[in-house]
């Protein structure tokens, strides 16, 4: 691969080493935690005590908005209360459209993010060849990196998805490479300058576009030989399961393929909280390092960059390019009542957190419920999984209920016999477990001559990824198009690692357009809390929607309203719009620019005032807070019908 050292086996990029005040960054560098203060970079105390509350999370960097340069020259005295008390922890002032305020901040702060989107656009009057184009934009940038040499200042370059400029759409539209080549003219600059203090950012709120465009960058840099380090994040990831969910799927995805030299986990909940979420990511990972070498070849027609989910036939339900399935595991629930399937069949689960299987171990279900369930159209049947020797115990005195499908252990099939009642199993659906060391001639063989197989594809390997992608590019080189459910356990007693983990995993893999569903389990965790974490990751990866997804900053000194109570708010009259994607901005910064993916839009516009957005048009201005909500409704009924 291109744009990693190795996709297969987990190796770190290695970056350039950047020095933000006493902090080293990148190089061999551990890959370092940060977070952004939402509170006004005016108000001194407030800002000191949250940064405060940052670093004693573990914060390395903090981040701090400079709307203006009054925001930026208060950066000085925030910076000398914490420097008072003892804390020299790097400070980030965070720029967007103002060169001035940039230009302020340098003199105070470690570090300076600017968007290239805004900084240096729109052009001057008059100026229209490329250039002019360039001169333009070193006129304004070459002074700011002059100012960033002479007081030992760092930069980010951050480029959000949204947020290009005008003469970048009308190139690219708005697409990774339009990312990219907003990026790479400002990297071009800083190296014809001898500026090397750089650190980069390249996010968007949807992940598939975030890992791409990543990748392509590093791609992009490799071919002019720069290796600036890297910052991840997920923009806009929101609150609670999904904002976890988003920034895991997309974060982890390329710290699997080693690249990402610091982290934020951008969450629309107090800034310290993000601290720990992002440890917990980073750590997950880096377990990895070392793992025993896996032995892979990559499938040549792969394209990293372009997201095209792998071919498979159609088996029941699953693969033939359908939406991804979930498997849910029953058998705590089984065992922990003492009962049989038909109590639980009865009892109630919400529909929009029911699986599309359920695996039962060696119990066989009552199918009289599923008979009754057929005959009443507004009831999901339930589909069952059991173990093949259950099954085929069953199949040998009774006629078996289409609805319930074995298991057979791919280990567990020795002989030839064995193999036989697979392939003379009459169920419409066979599963078979199995892992990257069983993937062998003779399996591949088998699944070719067997259409309804459906591999559950497991790892126990230190790095369960790189194994999981090995296994499918040797399907793929084998033009073996069976369906493949990516399974996994997780032996974990918080929700969020469970959330973190399986998101990491299972997303690093969907993102490269791997699986036809999903049968993640965590025995410490409820039934519903492990269906529901396999559909918000299915959703984070944007191939399976099933409830609103919400787009929502995590608020900084800009924000115009309460964000968490906002969020809170807008949800609970929004739920029920499944497939809507609704973007709660604090801002009018980070509003139209990092909603990019939205469908509609409820956006700060000033103090107890709320602009609504279709896609990225205001349609209505200046409502009042207490209207808007409403408004919103009245809007999306108008429009969605």
């Amino acid at each position: 691969m291109s744009y990693c050292k190795d996709y297969f086996n987990y190796r770190r990029r290695q970056s350039n080493e950047v020095r933000i005040g006493s902090l080293r960054l990148g190089g061999n560098c551990p890959v370092r935690l940060q977070s952004m203060t939402n509170t006004s970079t005016l108000d001194t105390e407030a800002s000191i005590r949250q940064s405060q509350d940052i670093i004693q999370a573990g914060g390395e960097l903090v981040r701090l908005t400079a709307q203006g340069v009054k925001e930026a020259e208060n950066l000085a005295n925030i910076r000398c209360g914490l420097r008072e008390k003892g804390i020299e922890t790097p400070l980030v002032a965070d720029i967007h459209f103002n060169p001035k305020a940039a230009e302020a901040a340098a003199h105070y702060v470690e570090k300076v993010r600017i968007n290239p989107g805004n900084f240096a656009d729109p052009m001057p009057a008059g100026v229209k060849s490329e250039e002019e184009v360039q001169a333009a934009i070193r006129a304004r940038f070459v002074p700011f990196l002059n100012l960033c040499k002479a007081h030992q200042t760092a930069i980010r370059i951050g480029v959000n998805h949204g947020s290009l400029s005008a003469r970048m759409m009308d190139r690219h539209g708005d697409t990774p490479e339009g990312m990219v080549a907003s990026c790479m003219e400002y990297l071009r600059i800083c190296i014809e300058e001898q500026f090397f203090n750089v650190v980069i950012s390249i996010k968007a709120s949807n992940t598939l576009v975030m890992v791409q465009t990543v990748r392509l960058l590093v791609q992009e840099m490799d071919k002019e030989d720069m290796h600036f380090p890297l910052h991840l994040g997920v923009t806009e990831a929101g609150d609670g399961e999904d904002g976890r969910i988003k920034s895991a799927v997309g974060i982890g995805a390329l710290l699997a393929d080693g690249i990402g030299d610091t982290i934020r986990v951008s969450l629309s909940e107090d800034p310290q909280v993000e601290i720990p979420v992002a440890r917990k990511l980073r750590d997950y990972v880096e377990k990895r390092a070392d793992h025993p070498l896996i032995q892979a070849q990559t499938f040549q027609d792969f394209n990293p960059f372009r997201f095209q989910r792998r071919e498979s036939h159609k088996a029941g339900l699953i693969g033939g390019g359908q939406v991804p399935i979930v498997i849910a595991d029953l058998r705590k629930e089984l065992a922990a009542n003492s009962c049989t399937t038909n109590t639980f069949q009865e009892s109630t689960l919400p529909n929009d957190l029911t699986a599309d299987f359920y695996y039962l171990g060696n119990q066989w279900p009552d199918t009289t419920v599923n008979e009754q369930q057929e005959a009443n159209e507004q009831t999901n049947v339930k589909r069952y999984i059991c173990d093949a020797q259950t099954y085929l115990a069953q199949a040998a005195h009774h006629e078996v209920h289409k609805d319930i499908f074995p298991l057979f252990q791919a280990r567990q099939l020795q002989s030839e016999e064995d193999w036989q009642k697979l392939l003379q199993c009459r169920a419409e659906v066979c599963f078979l477990q199995a892992q990257y060391s069983d993937i062998d001639e003779k399996l591949i063989d088998y699944l070719k001559a067997k259409a309804n197989i459906v591999l559950l594809l497991e790892s126990h390997h230190q790095n369960p990824v790189g194994e999981m992608r090995a296994a499918f590019h040797r399907l793929m080189q084998e033009d073996c198009l069976c369906p493949v459910v990516l399974k996994a356990d997780y032996q974990v007693s918080q929700l969020e690692d469970l959330q973190l983990f399986a998101a990491a995993d299972a997303g690093a893999l969907l993102l490269d357009g791997f699986g036809d569903g999903l049968f993640i389990s965590s025995p410490q965790q409820s039934l519903q809390e492990n269906i529901s974490t396999m559909l918000a990751i299915l959703q984070a990866a944007r191939l399976r929607i099933s409830r609103t997804e919400y787009i929502s900053c995590p608020s900084c000194g800009r924000t115009l309203f309460n964000l968490q109570k906002t969020i809170a708010h807008v949800k609970a009259g929004t739920a029920h719009l499944k497939g809507l994607k609704i973007a709660i901005m604090g801002c009018i910064v980070n509003g139209p620019g990092e909603m990019a993916d939205a469908d509609y839009g409820y956006v700060g516009a000033g103090r107890g005032k709320v602009s609504l957005y279709k896609a990225q048009t205001c349609i209505k201005k200046n409502i009042p807070e207490e209207e808007a909500l409403p408004t919103l409704l009245k809007l999306i009924e108008e429009y969605e019908g």
